[in-house]
Formats: C-alpha cells, structure tokens, sequence
C-alpha cells in the first residue's frame, strides 16, 4: 500500500475528469495500526453474526435495521424521511412528503430484492444494475438511465462541471472499471481480507460513480451484499449508513483525501472503524431486543384469554412496528369490538401508542421498539 496510486486526472478539453487506476491486483499490507483495527472489524462482525444464529425468527427484526438503513442512506443524499414516517403507508404521508417517503421504499425494495438475488446471481454488474433499477423507479431520478450505466460526463458538487468538486471518469471507461471490481471481488489467486476488499470496493464504486444518480446509496448498498454473499454475515444485519452519515464531513474528505494524495490506508482504517462501531452497536441493539420481547410477553401474559391474540399483534410489531384497527382485526380475526378492547389493553399497558390524535383513522406504533432504531 505504500506504492499506491489512486489514479491521474484527464484533459478533456472544458474540465479534467479521473481516471483511477484499476484494483484487481495483488495487495500487501504494511501498517501495524490497520492490521490491529482489522482484528477488531473481524472479531466484532463475528460476535454481530452470532445473533443471526441463535436469536429465534431474527427475520422479523431484520425489516426495521433494514428499515432504518433506507433512511440513512437517503438521509446522506438529502432525503428527510425518519423511520415513523416510513413505516407509513403513502395515503398517510402528507403530500410535499411522498417523494422522499418513496425513495425510501424504493431503498428498502432494492435491497430486499439484492439480498434475495443473491441466492442465483453472484455479487455483479448486473446485481448492481438491478437494485438501481429498483432504486431509481418512479422518483425524482427516473429519467436517469435506471438500471444503466451512465452514458454521458457527470460530477459531484457545483451547479456546473466548471464548478464541480470531483468529476468522475469519462463515460466510456465505466464498463471496464466495473469489470475491474467484479475480476477483484472474485479474485482468489491473491488473497485480501474480505473486509479491506469492500473498503476498496466502495471506494473504487464511489470515484467511478457508474450512474447518473444514486451512486451514494447504491455504493452503500453494496457494502452489505457483498458481506453477505461472502458468508461474512448469515443475514443483512450490518449497515454503515448511520455510521457515515453521524461523520458526513470525514466521509466525503476520507474518500477525496485517496484521490488526491493516494492516502488509502487512512480509508480503510476510517471503514474499519466504521465496521467496529457499528458491529457493536448492533450487538447492543439484538441484546435490548431480547429484553424487550421478554417484557411485552410478560405484560401480554396478564391479559388472560387475550394474552394469545395480544401475542399475534405484538409479534407482528417487532416485523412492524405500528398498526391500525384493521391490521389487528386481520391479524387475530377479532370483531371490531373485540379489536377496540384488545387496542385498549395494549395501551394501557403500554406497549403501543395512538399518535394521530384523531377520532378515526387511528394509528399506534410501538415505541418503545422504534427507539432501539433511533
């Protein structure tokens, strides 16, 4: 790494667009302080994992770090929608909401469908096209090329390419460079820790910036397909989104700082903290989940011949956590009546709350499970 050569700027006549230099090479590791932080990443990711093997039906929790990853991710770009006002459905978003509420479900869909395509298409191109796809349909960025790379010169900050921070490589390079990450995700002839490899990966997506729109949020997308598809993680359940998005300013200038003076090691060693951090925090998060489930059924057992159906809702709120009449009456197969009175009990003992404030059309979240997320 103290060779490394991040890539030479190009003259294309009005500006210079980067060229970075291709990473599917052999690598060497040459910095005690990384080697110790990699420790670290490897140890804590393990601990995280354990809990997708012992935690029973982790499947129901797994949607709200998903959940909570689609709006960090998005946050980063600009989007403000926070984990309450994705849970709800788009009738009940206000109107000058709804663009931003949609690119988060289109974020929650594009990674569900990644992580399920995983199962027949390896960590790709074309995985990648796809979860753009889904990403960039019917929002603000549909008229740029959803699902293909970009075939025109695009940049990052400035309201012109004259003006801009970065501009990525020209169009034409894309197709090779995106070839170059796949031969080096695949690459077994040299070996590299996995999780220094989608580091580089990140990186290397992220200075390409392949799409017209949406690279942030595809780029950190990749980081958990790739982890998965590795065996490194059983389940999605790590998402650095949060992580970047509390050091945005040490994010943005850790990625230019590679660029422009070759610095890789202080990226990895800004990712690794990232991994640390997070992998802990989400051990923390499973472990006050845990607890969080013995009280509800502790509280719900009090409920006597409605402690089974009080279970049904609440078991639904840890996949889901907020619910109206309809959902419990669908959920339990209650009458109304019946639904109001297992509603109320659920209140009063606390383990959901109205939030509309209305007559009609009520809503109750489970709050205490959404501020494990927040």
């Amino acid at each position: 790494m103290r060779n490394f050569q991040s890539g030479r700027y190009v003259n294309q006549g009005r500006y210079k667009s980067f060229q970075p230099e291709k990473i599917n090479r052999q690598w060497f590791i040459d910095d005690m302080e990384l080697l110790s932080l990699l420790g670290q990443a490897d140890r804590q990711i393990g601990r995280l994992d354990m809990y997708s093997e012992h935690i029973p039906n982790i499947d129901l929790f797994i949607s709200l770090h998903v959940l909570k990853e689609a709006t960090q991710s998005s946050k980063i770009e600009g989007t403000k929608t926070n984990i309450e006002e994705a849970l709800l459905n788009k009738e009940d978003v206000k109107e000058e909401k709804r663009d931003d509420w949609e690119e988060v479900q289109n974020y929650i869909s594009a990674l569900n469908s990644a992580v399920e395509s995983l199962k027949k298409l390896p960590f790709s191109s074309r995985l990648i096209k796809k979860a753009h796809q889904i990403l960039m349909q019917g929002v603000r960025g549909q008229q740029k090329l959803p699902g293909e790379f970009r075939i025109s010169q695009n940049w990052i900050g400035g309201a012109s390419i004259n003006d801009s921070i970065f501009v990525p490589p020209n169009h034409v390079e894309i197709d090779d460079l995106m070839g170059d990450i796949e031969n080096f995700a695949h690459n077994q002839d040299f070996y590299f820790p996995d999780i220094l490899k989608i580091a580089l990966i990140h990186y290397q997506f992220e200075t390409i910036h392949p799409f017209l729109d949406g690279n942030g949020r595809v780029g950190r997308l990749m980081i958990t397909l790739y982890l998965v598809e590795k065996g490194i993680l059983k389940k999605p359940i790590l998402y650095l989104s949060d992580f970047f998005e509390r050091n945005r300013t040490l994010y943005y200038d850790n990625l230019m700082r590679v660029r422009e003076k070759n610095d890789i090691k202080q990226w990895f060693k800004f990712f690794l903290v990232g991994i640390v951090e997070t992998a802990k925090s989400g051990i923390e998060t499973f472990e006050s989940i845990l607890k969080l489930q013995k009280t509800v059924e502790n509280k719900a057992k009090t409920l006597g011949s409605r402690t089974k159906n009080a279970l049904i809702v609440t078991n639904y709120l840890f996949e889901r956590p907020m619910v109206d009449s309809q959902k419990v009456k669908e959920l339990t197969g209650l009458s109304f009546p019946s639904v109001y009175k297992l509603i109320d009990e659920l209140e009063t003992l606390k383990i959901i709350k109205e939030i509309t404030g209305a007559k009609r059309g009520k809503l109750y979240v489970f709050e205490d499970y959404i501020n494990l997320f927040n």
